[in-house]
């Protein structure tokens, strides 16, 4: 099966795979595998997985990083490639979404209804005994 890739700059207000590609900024689709981290197959079998947009990225960032982990910095005489760089950008991309994911799954579980008292209060370190 040929790997595929694909983007159309008009398809990105739905979710589909030419949206992913333009959140993560892998849209220079035009060099193939040499310019693309993923092929359309592949984000497609990550956006079928996922029930959410937000859970479908951190798997494409996922991913994106674990393919990138093995480049090296390569140098020769004059002429020097930092194909690390590409996994620094796209490990920072991953290490924010996933804290901007657990401070909103926090946030969730802290707004109970049904809680009366909340863990955390004023004077909850006070030992009235020690005075």
């Amino acid at each position: 099966m040929a790997k595929t890739y694909t983007y159309c700059a008009e398809n990105i207000a739905e979710n589909s795979i030419d949206k992913m590609r333009f959140e993560l900024g892998d849209t220079m689709t035009e060099g193939g595998a040499d310019t693309c981290v993923l092929c359309d197959e592949e984000y497609a079998a990550i956006l079928a997985q996922c029930k959410t947009w937000q859970k479908a990225k951190i798997n494409c960032l996922k991913a994106i990083v674990m393919k990138l982990c093995y480049e090296v910095d390569y140098k020769v005489d004059n002429m020097s490639l930092s194909l690390s760089d590409r996994y620094k950008h796209f490990k920072a991309m991953l290490d924010e979404l996933e804290k901007k994911q657990q401070a909103s799954s926090f946030a969730l579980k802290t707004t109970n209804t049904n809680e009366t008292k909340p863990y955390f209060y004023l004077g909850m370190q006070e030992n009235p005994k020690a005075w």
